[in-house]
């Protein structure tokens, strides 16, 4: 029997402020405002709808900060039918928000993604079952029904399967988790920000449900990370160290100011006029603070540790997903040179 998530509380305000110092050191310094006539224009695409999980990009974008940097942004409204990869490919967005697994697998299959800010450091992707299905463990997932999401976010569920030997029914699944709690699915996808919640918000208590967290099997793949093409990081490193820059400050003042980065992102969740509240969106930025800057990681803020890289890419590796792996110098710009 499975013992009820844990609940990591957020990190204080000063000891994140710390914590973001470090890579400030590194990338360029708040400047002051750049006349209009030198701003340089870029588009980022977030993976998915308007929601918390990209509060610190609208922040930055609401306070300035990629202004104050020379940089004249506009984000776009993400989500299935606007993956970034196809925006980045066919030029209509200069900067999108990854997964690190499905920026590997996307280079492995042609798309010269580079990583220029990595925002999150544990994973918090969870497969979610009923108990009363009679799913415990692993094993028990063989031969069951399981909504996913589109490729690129069901690398890590994919290596979990093949690690566990169990062959699943995969399902898609879209925005709500309606499928799972109708009994049309026995197992869903789910991130501890998000799903997971919603679930608890239905009536079903912990104890009820059987979770795989997949950083507690050997997958703990670092997510949301901002990426570019390798063309506009050779032709203009400035520019990609300003939005990586900026993005951190957007996600160290919205930690700082929970209440007022909420009012930012709901102003982005209304006008998509998404089926979420307040209240859900709260959840999930403190959550999103847990996995930013989780408890004992040393590593400075944006960064993406060797350690970190071949962990996953020897995963993927190990489960056939990847045959070639790039090197770490050429996925990871390091904003230190």
């Amino acid at each position: 029997m499975n013992p009820p998530m844990p609940v990591v509380l957020p990190l204080r305000a000063a000891q994140l402020a710390g914590l973001f110092l470090a890579l400030f050191g590194l990338l360029a310094a708040p400047c002051p405002l750049v006349a209009a006539q030198e701003l340089k224009k870029a588009v980022l695409i977030p993976q998915w709808e308007p929601q918390a999980q990209f509060a610190g990009y609208y922040v930055a974008l609401a306070k300035g900060f990629y202004r104050q940097r020379g940089v004249d942004m506009t984000i776009l409204r993400g989500g299935p039918k606007s993956p970034p990869s196809r925006l980045l490919a066919d030029g209509r967005a200069t900067f999108g928000t990854f997964f690190l697994a499905t920026a590997l697998r996307l280079r492995a299959e042609g798309l010269p993604l580079v990583n220029i800010c990595q925002i999150v450091r544990r994973s918090s992707l969870l497969l979610i079952a009923k108990k009363d299905s009679g799913i415990r463990d692993p094993k028990d997932l063989d031969g069951r029904k399981v909504s996913m999401w589109g490729p690129e976010f069901r690398l890590q569920q994919e290596t979990f399967f093949r690690d566990c030997g169990v062959r699943v029914i995969p399902k898609p699944q879209g925005f709500t988790v309606d499928l799972f709690l109708r009994g049309g699915v026995e197992v869903v996808s789910g991130m501890l920000y998000n799903e997971y919640h919603t679930i608890l918000n239905t009536g079903l208590d912990p104890d009820e449900l059987t979770v795989f967290p997949m950083d507690e099997h050997g997958l703990n793949f670092p997510e949301d990370g901002v990426y570019c093409l390798e063309k506009t990081w050779h032709e203009d490193p400035a520019l990609c160290r300003a939005v990586a820059a900026a993005s951190l400050e957007g996600w160290k003042w919205a930690f700082e100011n929970p209440d007022k980065a909420l009012d930012i992102v709901m102003s982005h969740v209304n006008a998509a006029n998404l089926p979420t509240n307040r209240m859900h969106q709260k959840w999930m930025l403190a959550r999103m603070q847990d996995i930013i800057m989780p408890p004992g990681v040393t590593a400075a803020p944006g960064s993406l540790s060797r350690v970190e890289f071949d962990a996953v890419t020897q995963a993927m590796h190990r489960a056939r997903l990847i045959t070639d792996i790039p090197s770490y110098e050429a996925f990871y710009a390091d904003p230190a040179q």
